[in-house]
């Protein structure tokens, strides 16, 4: 079986959770460990982890002050596991603890950097950023994969800044599905007369000027448009978020989900699906292809997107969703006021005859991923993980 060490920047993020599970379900064994941020529990869904300290949200001076000291205390950490034949890095100061964990073990073991977003700090053109970036090149010298969600990640950073040579595998953020299909969502039928339609933004909600556009649009339309919002605010990002989004007449709150539990149910309450985000405008957020254009899909529901970002492009390839071409009130009305029951339906037939496999990461897509990492360690790794996953 193949042993992975897996080190993460954040214990009780989903998305980690749901990185281990496709990693076991494809025939790894998994030792996580990595920091918990603020008061969040480290490891929400009961599973084992090493903690390796705490940071905070946003702060990356303490973050990287923890990530030092973690170095240092990295081997006492990491005394009672078993060589691994992999270690994986979820992000660049996970990537440093991963060459740290590397000499403890005493080299030779493949390095994997995984990297599905590019914080503001390494895009900055001034001295910060050219320091941040040669960071990056030193910790990932040596790095035999890069596995990341999105190819204007590698087209237009890794390549375009010269980053990393490293061999790529992309890894889209699609929902991952093991064992009997999930249950389908209900669809929202188009609204009776004097309903409104709803727009679903769900998700880590950091976006203040995608929440502002919104409110904007939805007081203009009078009641013809709701919002709907589900997940964990940024509360940092916002001067008050509880407070504003209260005042807002046609925009409700539902709080945080269970994620796959209850996509189901929060897609199949709404007509679109907000898949904008401009909270690294222009950089990060014009690259990633975010988890809710892979959920609301999945659902069949009709994503929204901004025209020039790189989800506007993979919608447009598929002939699927609403591209909004101007970031205002205007272009919003553009783009949705002429909504009706036919041409939703349309617009939702297009999304719900796609191809399933685009939105789904099912048993086959975890066997290959871990069949990928056994081979950066050796023939009779992948042998093994191969043999296991044929039992």
């Amino acid at each position: 079986m193949l042993r992975i060490l897996y080190l993460v920047h954040n214990l009780a993020d989903p998305a980690v959770h749901r990185r281990v599970a496709m990693l076991e379900a494809g025939g790894a064994a998994v030792t996580l460990a990595g920091f918990r941020r603020g008061e969040a529990p480290a490891h929400s869904d009961g599973s084992t982890a090493i903690e390796l300290g705490r940071t905070e949200d946003g702060q990356f001076t303490q973050r990287l002050a923890s990530v030092a000291t973690a170095a240092m205390a990295l081997a006492g950490r990491l005394r009672h596991v078993s060589r691994p034949d992999v270690i994986i890095g979820r992000n660049l100061e996970m990537l440093a603890l991963a060459n740290r964990a590397r000499a403890i073990f005493g080299g030779g073991i493949p390095l994997v950097y995984e990297c599905l977003d590019i914080h503001r700090l390494l895009l900055d053109r001034g001295p910060v950023g050219r320091a941040m970036r040669g960071i990056e090149r030193w910790f990932g010298r040596d790095a035999a994969l890069l596995i990341t969600s999105s190819p204007a990640f590698v087209r237009d950073y890794f390549a375009g800044f010269g980053q990393s040579e490293a061999p790529v595998m992309l890894l889209p953020n699609k929902v991952l599905e093991l064992g009997a299909p999930q249950v389908s969502a209900r669809e929202a039928a188009p609204p009776a007369a004097g309903e409104p339609w709803r727009i679903g933004w769900f998700g880590a909600l950091r976006c203040r000027k995608s929440l502002d556009l919104l409110a904007a649009f939805t007081r203009q339309a009078g009641g013809r448009f709701e919002v709907v919002l589900r997940g964990r605010p940024a509360y940092r990002e916002f001067d008050d978020f509880d407070g504003f989004v209260a005042a807002e007449p046609h925009i409700r709150f539902g709080g945080p989900y269970r994620n796959p539990d209850d996509l189901a149910a929060i897609y199949g309450d709404v007509h679109f699906s907000w898949a904008i985000d401009f909270f690294e405008e222009g950089l990060n957020s014009a690259w990633l292809l975010p988890n809710r254009l892979y959920e609301g899909c999945r659902y069949g529901v009709v994503p929204i997107a901004m025209a020039g970002t790189e989800t506007a492009r993979f919608l447009s390839e598929r002939r699927l969703g609403v591209l909004l071409d101007d970031a205002s009130v205007e272009g919003l009305e553009a783009a949705l006021s002429g909504i009706d029951a036919k041409s939703y339906l349309a617009l939702r037939q297009r999304v719900a005859a796609h191809d399933g496999t685009e939105w789904v990461a099912g048993i086959g897509d975890c066997r290959a991923l871990v069949e990928r990492l056994a081979s950066l360690a050796g023939s009779r790794a992948e042998g093994e993980v191969l043999l296991e996953a044929a039992a």
